[in-house]
């Protein structure tokens, strides 16, 4: 089941450096510091799922193909992005995008956590395994994410302070999408990994993700992935070693646009 871009008309189109607005899509852009750390806080709102978008690298779905998320983004006429689950870097992982199931031989992975977003919007967060991709994918789901875990289930905490791993806890750039009511989200990326921006720990993610009400919200891949794009230019500053500010090129975006 593929949803087809509805042909809605803008409308009137105001932009400004930190929001967008037509009749059919606004986003806001808050820049907040939390934590010791710059935050980029997207909110936005769509009036039909398919402005709810992601892109692979080259356009071709594989292992390794990589690209820089801003070209992702001018390609794909984007107004908003953030970098996506970074699949090609797994054999394993269910990967369903703007409702096409690529690879359905895919395996799970074991103890992960799954993000699908349904044909209204919604989020459902559950443990990979437990997924049947196909019966997911017939059941008309628009996208699915792999990496996680969740963040935010039913408004309340995923993650907890003793329950993350190693990993986890680490302070780190950050990514993470997440669901606040119908055809509403918000989109969120930290900065981190520099001697003036310390990073989040998932937990801190989380709470970020609720204060600014989410109810469900999910971990995307994060460190020197980790980017927000607006009107073509990167918002964050992202690092993988905090010493070079530039982006690290993945395997996909997700996006709003047309």
């Amino acid at each position: 089941l593929v949803q087809e871009i509805p042909t809605y008309k803008k409308g009137k189109v105001t932009w400004t450096d930190t929001s967008y607005e037509d009749d059919n899509i606004s986003i806001k852009i808050n820049i907040v510091r939390r934590y010791d750390t710059t935050c980029y806080i997207a909110d936005v709102k769509i009036k039909h799922l398919a402005y709810l978008q992601a892109a692979l690298a080259k356009n071709e779905f594989g292992r390794n193909i990589r690209e820089y998320p801003t070209i992702m983004a001018k390609r794909n006429h984007a107004i908003l992005a953030i970098n996506g689950d970074y699949y090609g870097f797994r054999d394993k992982g269910l990967v369903i995008r703007n409702g096409v199931l690529f690879d359905p031989e895919r395996l799970p992975r074991k103890d992960k956590d799954l993000l699908i977003i349904d044909k209204d919007g919604r989020f459902n967060i559950m443990p990979e395994e437990e997924a049947n991709i196909i019966e997911v994918h017939n059941a008309g789901a628009w996208q699915s994410f792999c990496f996680g875990p969740g963040l935010l289930i039913d408004g309340n905490l995923a993650v907890g302070k003793y329950t993350e791993v190693d990993a986890y806890k680490t302070s780190n750039p950050r990514t993470a999408i997440g669901y606040i009511d119908d055809l509403h989200y918000l989109l969120v990326v930290s900065d981190g990994r520099t001697e003036t921006e310390k990073g989040l720990s998932l937990l801190e993610l989380a709470k970020v993700m609720q204060e600014f009400g989410c109810v469900d919200a999910y971990n995307l891949d994060g460190g020197g992935s980790s980017v927000m794009i607006f009107n073509d230019e990167i918002v964050n500053k992202p690092t993988s070693d905090g010493e070079k500010i530039r982006e690290r090129s993945s395997s996909d975006i997700v996006y709003i646009g047309y």
